[in-house]
């Protein structure tokens, strides 16, 4: 972790997400301070653990993710997962346990992942604070057009994990001739295509060329009929869990 980190703020990245089931949160941290860059320079995103939701739990999960990182604040928190089948299906309380963390600072924004618009309308309903974020899987054989609607009507931005489908979509037929035609990789085109959508993204790789091939994307556009042709793709077909069943194990 400390060198894939280090090798993305080398090539430009400013955005590291990491969470607490991922088991890497201090080698982040680690990676950012032996970087020399300010801390303000690196916008950091971690997420609650499943087995952390009742309110006293979160509370202490969220001191050992500062604590891990070696900061005070971390610029995004999200609630993983919406476990409806756990914890008698509240994640409000968590929710509104993690409006402490922004009140006090400690959050700079907060928001959640993998929640489906019926979860989202819940904490519209019964919080105070609406999420900043939701991040979702979203790629060409999965756009989630249902979810990125409601997102965009209540002011939600749009984070895509998984935005290569896990490699799955890299061999598609329409997506290898528009990477041939503008001379660029089908990773690059893919990854243009979603910010050409509006998503933020963060492409996963530890591999130093891919890490710097997936940020060189910012030098070429796509045409609406590129980006129509490539949404055409959508199978509906996820590579991870469903959210309305998943319960975090």
């Amino acid at each position: 972790t400390v060198e894939a980190v280090t090798t993305a703020l080398q090539a430009g990245y400013r955005h590291v997400d990491t969470a607490q089931m991922y088991g890497n949160e201090r080698e982040v941290g680690q990676a950012i301070a032996k970087s020399g860059l300010d801390r303000g320079d690196v916008y950091v995103t971690s997420k609650l653990a499943n087995d952390a939701h009742r309110p006293d739990d979160a509370r202490r999960a969220f001191d050992g993710t500062l604590e891990a990182i070696g900061s005070d604040y971390v610029d995004l928190f999200l609630i993983h997962w919406p476990l409806p089948t756990r914890y008698d299906g509240d994640y409000v309380s968590t929710w509104q346990t993690l409006e402490e963390f922004y009140r006090d600072g400690r959050a700079r924004s907060i928001g959640v992942s993998n929640f489906q618009p019926h979860h989202l309308r819940r904490l519209h309903t019964e919080c105070e604070i609406p999420p900043a974020v939701n991040q979702i899987e979203v790629h060409p054989y999965f756009t989630q057009d249902d979810v990125r609607v409601f997102c965009g009507e209540h002011q939600i931005a749009v984070e895509g994990w998984a935005p290569l489908a896990r490699g799955a979509v890299l061999g598609d037929p329409t997506i290898a001739s528009i990477a041939r035609r503008v001379g660029k990789t089908p990773a690059q085109v893919v990854l243009r295509w979603h910010i050409e959508r509006g998503d933020i993204i963060f492409p996963k790789s530890v591999t130093p060329a891919r890490i710097r091939e997936n940020i060189d994307i910012f030098g070429f556009e796509l045409s609406g009929e590129d980006v129509e042709a490539i949404s055409a793709l959508n199978r509906d077909d996820r590579t991870g869990p469903d959210p309305d069943k998943f319960d975090g194990s």
